[in-house]
């Protein structure tokens, strides 16, 4: 079952950014992801709570693919990179939905 990897990060700069796209982007693809939303303007419309600074999301062609991506040796230092530059960060894995026959 194909399962999204959504990240909303609150953030006051982006200098980490660039290294981080860097090394995280070839991961993402080397465990089956696709990137579907990455940044861009969100507007709200319901809801009392301030919006991140970004949303991005991922799809995975499964759960394990997804965990292997975040658990993978190789994103385990842009993980640090990301909380030690300040980055707030909510990370979930959410099932996607599958039509029933």
């Amino acid at each position: 079952m194909v399962v999204y990897f959504l990240g909303e990060l609150q953030t006051s700069g982006w200098d980490w950014y660039r290294e981080y796209k860097e090394k995280s982007e070839p991961l993402v693809m080397k465990h089956g992801g696709k990137y579907l939303i990455k940044g861009g303007k969100s507007t709200k419309l319901e809801g009392t709570g301030e919006l991140p600074s970004a949303y991005v999301l991922l799809e995975f062609p499964d759960e394990e693919s997804a965990r292997g991506f975040y658990n993978d040796p190789d994103y385990a230092p842009m993980i640090k990179l990301r909380q030690a530059s300040g980055v707030e960060t909510d990370v979930v894995i959410i099932d996607g939905f599958e039509e029933s026959a």
